[in-house]
């Protein structure tokens, strides 16, 4: 599933000719920093979106009654 062929090997040797052996280090803790922030923003969607379906009509009757007492 996980196969090494040719073109990785293409592509980690262009990686390393571009960016060198220094900062390859930096290079790949900022991608891994980039993807956690990236799964961090999703599950936050998820979770919000998850809230907003199970979440009863309270805000839609409680705007209703204040919009009424305000006009009264």
């Amino acid at each position: 599933m996980f196969g090494i062929s040719f073109e990785h090997i293409v592509i980690v040797g262009v990686v390393l000719l571009i960016f060198g052996p220094r900062r390859l280090p930096e290079l790949g803790m900022t991608m891994g920093k980039a993807v956690k922030n990236f799964k961090d923003s999703i599950s936050g969607i998820e979770e919000a979106n998850f809230k907003r379906v199970n979440e009863p009509e309270k805000t839609e009757k409680s705007t209703t009654a204040s919009e009424t007492t305000s006009q009264a």
